[in-house]
């Protein structure tokens, strides 16, 4: 997903949400075009940009280019500030964040080896199962017992979870089991830092009630999560565009070419 934020001093003045595409410049474009349709503004109105996600350089009219760890770290904090510690469930890896009081990060682990534990590993799974993404968290609430799944790849355990449904183990207990397997691989990896309270979930994951219930239940404690668990990055990297104008001044606001991908901002 390619999300976009605009803050006005505090405020989120609006927010995008779209589906990366392969032509992602162009999609970055058009993104951040419809954003500012949607606030009423223009490009000229934007005082600092900042990218920011693995997409980051292919935003080529950003003022600046700054890595998702300290963008989330930053939007976390905005969000939540008693926040000390942050599980970003991404589509393509996941990643804990210790984070101090002023939203800086302290220290950061990430799993991006291997697709198990992220978006996309619960996506394959969804696949296999002939459910919907959006259907996994009420299916496995169903479930009084959950399967144990002992495959770790995605491959392999689309294949057992196939496999497990046909020889009739009940639909909310195999996801159920996915969700548990999902968890402890999650846990395992942010336990590598010393996860401190309050825990903030974030990213795609974050949207599964059943996952995060989960996350909570081997955290042995509550976990927090944003009313939009996936414009975290986005509205850190605002937040970071807006103190880096205000510490550079007017005087150093970068002129922007007006043409980005076959989207003409300033004619908008």
């Amino acid at each position: 997903m390619t999300k976009v934020a605009i803050i006005e001093e505090e405020t989120i003045r609006c927010s995008v949400i779209g589906h990366t595409g392969p032509e992602q410049r162009k999609l970055a474009g058009r993104v951040v075009k419809e954003a500012l349709d949607k606030a009423g503004l223009s490009m000229e109105d934007i005082s600092y940009l900042v990218a920011t996600g693995y997409g980051r350089i292919n935003v080529p009219f950003a003022d600046k280019q700054i890595t998702e760890i300290s963008c989330h770290a930053r939007g976390v904090n905005a969000l939540f500030p008693e926040a000390r510690t942050v599980i970003d469930i991404g589509g393509q890896d996941v990643k804990g964040i210790k984070i101090d009081g002023q939203g800086k990060p302290v220290d950061f682990v990430m799993n991006d080896k291997c697709a198990a534990g992220t978006g996309r590993f619960l996506e394959v799974i969804a696949e296999t199962l002939g459910l919907q993404i959006e259907d996994l968290s009420r299916t496995a609430a169903e479930s009084a017992n959950p399967a144990r799944i002992s495959s770790l790849c995605t491959v392999f355990a689309a294949q057992e979870v196939a496999s497990r449904l046909s020889e009739g183990v009940p639909l909310g207990d195999l996801v159920a089991g996915i969700h548990q397997s999902v968890a402890e691989r999650i846990i395992r990896t942010v336990s590598r830092l010393s996860i401190t309270r309050e825990v903030v979930i974030t990213g795609g994951g974050a949207k599964n009630g059943n996952l995060v219930k989960m996350l909570a239940d081997k955290l042995g404690y509550g976990a927090l999560v944003p009313p939009e668990p996936l414009l975290s990055g986005a509205i850190g990297a605002a937040m970071l565009a807006r103190d880096r104008f205000q510490k550079a001044g007017p005087g150093q606001m970068l002129k922007r070419p007006r043409d980005f991908g076959e989207v003409t901002f300033f004619n908008a």
